[in-house]
């Protein structure tokens, strides 16, 4: 299983309907809205890294008033 943290930046307002359609998302296990550069952070689950990649471009890229995000995959070192 990989897990990764995508960080969201929104259009000015939209946070909160981002942080709830990306919540409903299949493989997001949490969305909250934060303060700072990034808007929301999800924390995310896919089987491998390609689904992974899915995932971010053909679901998440997609909910309206997303205007940048930014994956980082955790790592057990």
């Amino acid at each position: 299983m990989v897990q990764a943290y995508i960080l969201i930046q929104s259009e000015v307002g939209k946070a909160a309907d981002v942080a709830g359609q990306v919540a409903e998302i299949s493989g997001v296990t949490l969305a909250e809205d934060v303060t700072g550069p990034y808007d929301v952070i999800a924390r995310v689950e896919a089987p491998n890294v390609d689904d992974l990649g899915r995932l971010v471009i053909a679901k998440l890229q997609e909910v309206p008033g997303i205007t940048r995000t930014l994956t980082c995959t955790v790592v057990h070192v």
